[in-house]
């Protein structure tokens, strides 16, 4: 490796580890303080909001990369503006545009590390930590998961255990549906088939459902049960997308055709993970241009302060676009491409007489 190279690279990966620390602790105290506001009144020990903290605070950095990579590019040419260090390397026939591509080659690496290894760890713990969790959650009795056979639900109302299996489903109706109808201890009562359900709200409308129990069965045209499921709850099943893996999004992606349902979310999150290493390129560059704009200014502090005002116009920006692509109001491509569009169009103008700076 040249000499230059490794002097770059040792002040960049003290940079990123530095804003990784402060950023990892401010992470981990923020969800610890939700923690302990969420068990302030269970019996549960010290170490367990610790616990989910520690296994939270990966998912919440993954999150917060962009912000990440744009204070430690900052962070960097700080360090060679106070040592005047820039100025040496100028004089040594280093151009400001090769600092870019230097940068953009770290950014790159790093982004393709986080995106096939970091965030496979961020969302294995994420949903260790959903699964700790829910048994403390007031909805922790009821479950609904999509796989391969369809959609699975576990419902508890009045002493009554509800197991729903539906082959799909269709608007706001469940198509192909068995419910099996247990008491308290778990002995079944009834067995309950049914081609088509309603479950616009919770007061599930079952028509031409047939009952059968014991050795009999009978018809009965329309049956309702009560249950603490509806339609919109059970479109939110997946709210929580960051605990699934790449693998395991393909897998959910694929299971929710089969079902005939919306996947909209789950492109969104993969499009997002994938346009990961991109982002953090085009942060990169822009963050480095605006410290080689602004680097006559003495006040590091304000050097900071100004690239974090700007992280967080392009973290409203962004989530702008991924919201109207999540409501479908725009396609799910553009939503991820017009942000990238922007922040590259105005590196590309910034870039003018870069190398003048």
């Amino acid at each position: 490796m040249k000499v230059y190279l490794k002097f770059f690279l040792i002040i960049y990966l003290k940079s990123f580890f530095y804003v990784m620390i402060v950023m990892a602790s401010l992470a981990f105290i923020l969800n610890l303080l939700s923690e302990l506001d969420f068990f302030k009144d269970l019996d549960v020990k010290t170490s367990f909001p610790l616990s989910l903290s520690l296994l939270n605070t990966p998912d919440l950095i993954f999150q917060m990369f962009p912000f990440i990579f744009l204070v430690t590019t900052q962070l960097f040419f700080i360090k060679l503006f106070d040592n005047q260090e820039i100025e040496v390397l100028k004089y040594s026939g280093f151009k400001n545009s090769k600092i870019l591509i230097i940068l953009s080659t770290f950014s790159i690496i790093f982004g393709f590390i986080i995106l096939l290894l970091f965030y496979n760890l961020s969302s294995n713990l994420k949903n260790i930590y959903l699964e700790l969790k829910s048994g403390y959650a007031n909805d922790g009795k009821y479950l609904a998961v999509i796989t391969k056979n369809g959609l699975w639900i576990k419902d508890k109302v009045d002493n009554r255990v509800f197991i729903v299996n539906s082959r799909k489903v269709n608007q706001h109706y469940l198509v192909d549906t068995f419910i099996t109808e247990f008491d308290e201890n778990f002995n079944v009562r009834r067995n309950i088939k049914s081609e088509k359900i309603d479950i616009s709200n919770n007061l599930w409308v079952i028509e031409n459902a047939k009952i059968y129990n014991k050795n009999e069965y009978k018809i009965i045209s329309n049956l309702k049960i009560n249950t603490n499921f509806n339609y919109e709850r059970i479109q939110k099943l997946y709210s929580n997308l960051s605990s699934l893996n790449i693998i395991q999004l393909y897998e959910l992606k694929e299971n929710y055709r089969k079902l005939n349902y919306s996947v909209t979310d789950v492109n969104l999150q993969i499009f997002k993970i994938f346009s990961l290493p991109l982002f953090l390129l085009l942060i990169t560059i822009f963050s480095s241009i605006i410290m080689l704009k602004v680097k006559a200014i003495e006040s590091n502090t304000f050097k900071v302060s100004l690239g974090i005002f700007f992280s967080v116009i392009i973290y409203y920006i962004n989530n702008f676009f991924h919201v109207l692509g999540s409501t479908e109001k725009i396609t799910l491509t553009m939503s991820i491409l017009i942000p990238l569009a922007i922040l590259t169009t105005v590196n590309t103008i910034m870039l003018y007489n870069i190398n003048e700076k």
